[in-house]
């Protein structure tokens, strides 16, 4: 079994962790784009450009399927990576975890990019999913960036400024980018009200994993023996995990099974 997932950074990390906990004998290959990112300022034509070449040459390894550990790219390219890779590698999108968050009652923050916040897509997704629950957007400037350069201060900062405008008595928190989750537990002490319950956090990188196996018709084996084929990706060129990567416990966990890749 081989899965592939693509993203402009190393915000794949958590869902590709997740991939390896349920399927430790999967081979993964590891696509993102260091030359092209961030993303989200893109045009959406320039960001379905550059989605179809990081793609592609997660293609060319032959993935059973392909996970887009992107909320960006997940809202504005999936139609063109569905069409060009489907039906022979399934395509799996990533979409924030709105619908469960809400389901505990609220408050409820979402936390995402500036771009993010606040779009059609994602209000589309309070109205369809939170219904009456009280949700606050929260933007995010500068967060993923220093997610992807490991820049301790960076994320300090970008932590401290969104916490500043999440509610004081939040019971959830959506994580509406793939690279915060590398950092839930930081965001998580960041908006924990002392003496309440644990704020909730809400990530995707459990369900895109699931979702993954499901598409290909694969049960989770979390005791199968550990795989170490681990293939790099960096905007095509064969590579080893950036070295911000091992910051993370994901990049620690994909590196120890992999350590020659």
């Amino acid at each position: 079994m081989k899965i592939a997932l693509m993203d402009s950074g190393i915000g794949l990390l958590a869902a590709a962790a997740a991939v390896r906990r349920l399927r430790p004998d999967a081979a993964l290959v590891l696509s993102s784009d260091p030359d092209g990112m961030p993303w989200g300022p893109r045009t959406t034509d320039d960001l379905t450009t550059r989605a179809l070449a990081v793609a592609r040459a997660a293609a060319a390894h032959r993935p059973d399927a392909l996970i887009v550990a992107c909320n960006t790219a997940s809202v504005h390219t999936l139609p063109a990576l569905r069409a060009e890779l489907e039906p022979a590698i399934p395509v799996i999108g990533t979409v924030p975890a709105i619908k469960p968050a809400a389901a505990g009652g609220g408050p409820v923050a979402i936390w995402a990019t500036p771009l993010t916040t606040g779009s059609p897509y994602q209000r589309g997704l309070i109205q369809d999913f939170a219904g009456a629950v009280d949700v606050t957007e929260v933007p995010c400037p500068g967060l993923a960036d220093a997610v992807q350069y490991a820049d301790e201060e960076a994320i300090d900062r970008a932590i401290a400024a969104a916490a500043a405008l999440t509610p004081k008595d939040v019971r959830a928190v959506v994580l509406g980018c793939t690279h915060y989750e590398l950092v839930a537990e930081r965001i998580r002490a960041a908006v924990q009200p002392a003496g309440s319950p644990e704020v909730v956090l809400h990530g995707s990188a459990d369900a895109v994993a699931a979702q993954a196996l499901r598409r290909i018709g694969a049960l989770p084996a979390p005791d199968a023996p550990t795989a170490t084929d681990l293939t790099v990706l960096l905007s095509g060129r064969d590579a080893l995990l950036p070295e911000a990567a091992l910051t993370y416990a994901e990049g620690r966990l994909l590196r120890a099974a992999a350590p020659t890749r």
